[in-house]
């Protein structure tokens, strides 16, 4: 059982739900980092009492440091900072929850000291994913997947893994607030509804990724990296319902799909506490009231973001990189009105095209 964790990103989506957890579960939070949002976090330390605390902002760090005269916590910033919550000797699991490719070199360091890393960030194995396994391998670092898909599959997949009695992995996609909708009726699409998941809820990019499919292109090529599987034994299928979060089927016919109710508290205390399992603050399922589950096929049409992935995928892991950091320039272009929702996936083929295999 988990005793203490380190949060790289705690004032995200996933940072803020690991504190819940780690409260329900009496965990002791020993290191906090965060970018700028120093209000949040401020209430984070005070409530979590963390020996040491790193902001990415410098600017941020100093204001940070002017309110908490009366703290006994190390403020330390910049990316040496993120490193040294990455490396905090207290902890038992690095939790790494940064979006982007910033969160690479404090993965990266994470997987140095040998520890658990509950790994809630798939830029890292998208942009440096035989880099960051080999280095996990070497230092005898464990990595438990906190994307709810991928640890669907890591708990349908027995341990240690036969890969020759494994067909295929099966990444179910909710579809986002616009599914169904043709690539036309897409053209005036706002960030406001973009934001409007039907079932989760996530930060900003992360949810516009889902609205493009992006986010399951990403998945797949972490996946591969992930579970060592060929592209071509990785399939997404749309599921509305999101309650099958990925299934595995083995060579035999047989499929084992983990159910549960759309809550990323399940996978985060699942990385957390694995191989045990112990009650959580997730709702459990009524299976009497779920009237039917659905599977679609994606709309690469519509969706072309998802074809962009599995072609990046298919290039070698510099498009793939490419493919990472086009979608965060153009997710940050549409949240700020700069560019359509339908030239997200335009701006991203272009960049891709520049690529060399």
């Amino acid at each position: 059982m988990t005793k203490a964790i380190a949060i790289l990103g705690s004032t995200g989506s996933i940072g803020r739900q690991t504190l819940e957890v780690a409260e329900f579960l009496s965990i002791k939070v020993n290191a906090l980092s965060a970018d700028k949002n120093i209000n949040l976090l401020e209430k984070q330390i005070r409530k979590f009492t963390p020996e040491l605390v790193a902001v990415y902002d410098e600017a941020a760090a100093d204001d940070l440091k002017s309110r908490l005269g009366d703290v006994n916590a190390r403020i330390v910033q910049g990316m040496g900072g993120l490193i040294e919550v990455a490396q905090c000797s207290g902890a038992d699991v690095i939790v790494t929850a940064i979006a982007g490719q910033a969160g690479l070199k404090p993965t990266l360091a994470a997987l140095e000291t040998g520890k658990r890393v509950a790994l809630a960030n798939k830029e890292p194995l998208v942009c440096a994913g035989e880099l960051v396994m080999r280095i996990a391998k070497k230092h005898g670092a464990e990595i438990i997947p906190v994307d709810s898909e991928h640890s669907a599959i890591f708990q349908c997949l027995p341990h240690p893994v036969n890969h020759a009695n494994i067909r295929r992995l099966i990444l179910t996609a909710s579809g986002g607030p616009f599914r169904g909708k043709s690539r036309k009726e897409l053209e005036d699409i706002t960030p406001e509804q973009a934001l409007l998941h039907p079932n989760w809820n996530m930060g900003k990019k992360i949810t516009i990724d889902s609205a493009t499919l992006m986010n399951k292109g990403l998945e797949l090529i972490e996946a591969m990296h992930l579970f060592s599987m060929r592209l071509d034994q990785i399939d997404v299928v749309i599921h509305p319902e999101s309650i099958i979060h990925s299934m595995v089927e083995f060579n035999d016919g047989s499929t084992i799909a983990q159910l549960s109710n759309p809550d990323m508290r399940q996978p985060i205390q699942y990385a957390l506490t694995y191989p045990d399992r112990l009650p959580s603050l997730t709702k459990p399922l009524d299976f009497t009231q779920l009237s039917k589950l659905t599977f679609e096929k994606p709309d690469m049409e519509a969706f072309p973001c998802l074809r962009l992935a599995y072609e990046a995928a298919k290039t070698g892991e510099k498009a793939c990189a490419a493919l990472n950091k086009a979608n965060e320039e153009a997710v940050d272009l549409f949240l700020n009105g700069k560019i359509t929702f339908n030239e997200i996936s335009e701006f991203i083929e272009k960049a891709l095209n520049y690529v060399q295999p």
